[in-house]
């Protein structure tokens, strides 16, 4: 089983289809028991996979607003257009009207990164033909540039909720781009890019800890959480929004966890490393801002870091006391057997809560 950055490429699945329920289904149970030399394989198998359910549920469809000249009215006439086709002596009348098509922004990501994935010569001949097979059903999508989409602004609703994992998996692909020619064109690189990887990272840490905990212990709670600012005047305006990653909840106690994917653990200054100094002041002013919300009722409040480890030789391993609070600097392996990440994470929650191993199960 080999690794991309650190991590076993077989994780980058475990870890998806915990962010996204859509893996589990039944369909994608096969990649599970395969040994991937490369992400592009994984994605492709993921890819080849989803369309194919898509396919099966109907490809999504939205309307498009069509300028066309007609000989018989539809939708809204557009008059100078009309006037100028009278004034070329064509008995046409130009409409405007909105159509239902499949030639929309999702369709066009999916049948784009397949592009590149189907330029990309170590996808295996196996999967490239799975996704020419699919690419035929959407003949009338256009190719767009996935360095222009704006990720961000992608709404899904009850009608399209099923591309969510597909387009996610599309934006680890697409923000991995590198431009490699001249000529301008585009070719996938061997790396996840750093922030989508970090969405990724986060989702999974959340979403292990509601799935393998939230649901089986009764009171045990695991979820982003807003903290508010404690101020002594109340006067708050200007002030950023303070949003947690992952609170975990049990008991009278909070663990609340940054999670942080990056190419390096800790800052280097004149051969001096030590933790990022904004990440330390981030999770100590969740940790005291909460602390103080809980006021008198009996509680502890404890934050962590927690970081992707990557392969540099120092990596942080440390828990520090501060103003009566414990924060902690800890590392997951990623470049393990899956069942080993498990341990790590139970080992965070079970330590932290007192929780006895294997209760959550």
């Amino acid at each position: 089983m080999t690794k991309d950055k650190g991590i076993l490429i077989k994780n980058i699945y475990y870890m998806l289809s915990y962010a996204f329920s859509a893996l589990r289904e039944s369909a994608y149970e096969d990649i599970q028991k395969e040994n991937f030399e490369n992400i592009h394989n994984l994605f492709a198998a993921i890819l080849s996979r989803g369309i194919g359910l898509q396919l099966k549920r109907g490809l999504y469809r939205e309307y498009i607003e069509r300028t066309e000249d007609l000989s018989v009215v539809r939708g809204k006439i557009n008059i100078p257009g009309t006037l100028r086709r009278r004034a070329e002596q064509k008995l046409y009348v130009t409409c405007e009207h909105d159509e239902l098509s499949e030639n929309n922004l999702f369709n066009q990501i999916l049948k784009s990164t397949v592009s590149l994935l189907l330029r990309e010569s170590d996808v295996e001949e196996k999967y490239k033909k799975e996704l020419k097979r699919e690419m035929l059903y959407l003949a009338s999508v256009d190719t767009i540039s996935l360095v222009n989409v704006k990720w961000n602004h992608i709404r899904f609703q009850r009608n399209n909720r099923s591309y969510r994992m597909l387009l996610a998996v599309c934006q680890l692909l697409a923000e991995g781009v590198l431009l490699t020619t001249e000529a301008g064109d585009f070719r996938l690189a061997s790396y996840i890019d750093e922030q989508p990887m970090n969405r990724l990272y986060e989702k999974f840490i959340l979403e292990y800890y509601a799935r393998e905990y939230a649901r089986h212990i009764a009171g045990f709670s695991a979820e982003p959480a807003r903290i508010y600012w404690q101020l002594d005047d109340g006067y708050a305006e200007l002030l950023p929004v303070m949003k947690t990653d992952i609170t975990l909840t049990y008991g009278n106690k909070v663990l609340i966890i940054d999670a942080k994917y990056y190419k390096r653990t800790l800052q280097k200054n004149f051969d001096v490393h030590s933790i990022h100094s904004a990440n330390l002041y981030q999770i100590f002013t969740y940790v005291k801002n909460k602390d103080t919300e809980l006021g008198n009722i009996p509680h502890e409040v404890a934050g962590m870091l927690l970081y992707a480890k990557t392969e540099e030789e120092l990596y942080p391993d440390n828990s520090y006391r501060m103003s009566g609070n414990r924060i902690s600097v800890k590392t997951l392996d990623l470049n393990r057997e899956f069942a080993e990440i498990r341990r790590q994470l139970d080992n965070i929650a079970c330590g932290y809560f007192g929780i006895d191993p294997g209760q959550q199960r």
